[in-house]
């Protein structure tokens, strides 16, 4: 067996395509929360099913000329391929609108920047990705950081009681999905291209949306819909939907999953301007320094360097830095 293990850089333009394909992402808030408004009354859940019926109707003709490539795909290939589909966009969504019913959208969005710890976690795990061991010296300062963002000043049983922690607990599944998806959409990206591996996302997601949106009786969209509801949902789909993960996967295939995590806080920082613009979201002081807290130690983090097995990093197009036995 090649124990051989080599440090990686991935190349500036996928780095830039990953980060712009995450603050496309960024806009998500200004049309998911009019959506889940008292005014409009669209239950999360039929949301994100009619979202992926959009994408599934617009990938599907590809999917089905390209089918054969999924041949391709063995059994830990289709295992990622799923964890892509459902935790991160059908599972993941699902608790990133619901938190939207709860909190401020601003403290959603920013509990996104602790997708790198996720992230990193998974990788090693999924694509033995390895950063050193002083990871684990910035775990405290961002669980100190990701607190204050969440509740500020609150205690945790006052925090944990009210709307604010649901927020914040959805928020936070929804981070750590999204950054285990990033190191399945890495694993999936060996197999196939990129256009595959969003068609698949998308494809394999939706009989799971069905299914739970038949559960909970709230397939049909509600009655007060509108023709500008239905236009936010078609640019919920093609805007941080389909156009940002086709800029993204283009730019995973060259880039490990714990580096592309970090192009990823693209997302938090267009979406708290977005939101500023449209939504007319703030947040408090405490909040901004649990927000500062949480930027530095990511900022740290990225810092450290990640080495992969030399042996299943042959066939990417990463730029090895040095080698190491």
């Amino acid at each position: 067996m090649n124990s051989r293990r080599a440090i990686f850089t991935a190349p500036a333009a996928s780095i830039a395509l990953v980060a712009l394909g995450a603050a496309l992402w960024g806009t998500d808030g200004a049309f998911r929360q009019p959506l889940v408004s008292p005014v409009a009354r669209w239950s999360p859940y039929t949301i994100v099913l009619y979202e992926h019926v959009i994408l599934t109707a617009i990938v599907l003709p590809f999917l089905i000329r390209h089918r054969h490539g999924l041949r391709r795909l063995d059994r830990g290939g289709w295992l990622a391929a799923f964890g892509v589909a459902w935790g991160g966009s059908a599972l993941a969504t699902l608790a990133f609108t619901t938190a939207f019913e709860y909190g401020n959208p601003d403290v959603v969005v920013l509990l996104q920047k602790t997708q790198p710890l996720w992230a990193i976690a998974a990788a090693a795990v999924v694509m033995r990705e390895r950063p050193l061991r002083q990871l684990g010296w910035f775990l405290a300062p961002a669980l100190v950081g990701t607190y204050l963002l969440s509740f500020g000043t609150l205690t945790p049983s006052e925090a944990f009681s009210g709307a604010q922690g649901r927020a914040a607990l959805l928020a936070l599944v929804a981070a750590a999905l999204w950054g285990a998806a990033t190191a399945f959409g890495r694993r999936t990206l060996v197999d196939l291209e990129p256009q595959l591996v969003t068609a698949t996302r998308f494809t394999l997601a939706l009989p799971l949306l069905a299914v739970i949106a038949l559960y909970e009786g709230v397939v049909a969209p509600p009655a007060s819909a509108d023709a500008s509801d239905w236009t936010r949902l078609v640019g919920l789909a093609l805007v941080p939907g389909l156009f940002a993960l086709m800029l993204y996967y283009r730019g995973l295939v060259s880039t490990p999953a714990s580096v592309a995590t970090f192009a990823e806080l693209a997302f938090p920082a267009t979406a708290l301007v977005v939101n500023y613009f449209v939504l007319g979201a703030s947040v408090s002081a405490t909040q901004v320094l649990g927000f500062a807290i949480l930027w530095a130690t990511i900022a740290l983090l990225h810092r450290l360097p990640v080495s992969l097995p030399s042996a299943t990093s042959d066939g990417l197009a990463i730029r090895p830095a040095s080698a190491a036995g």
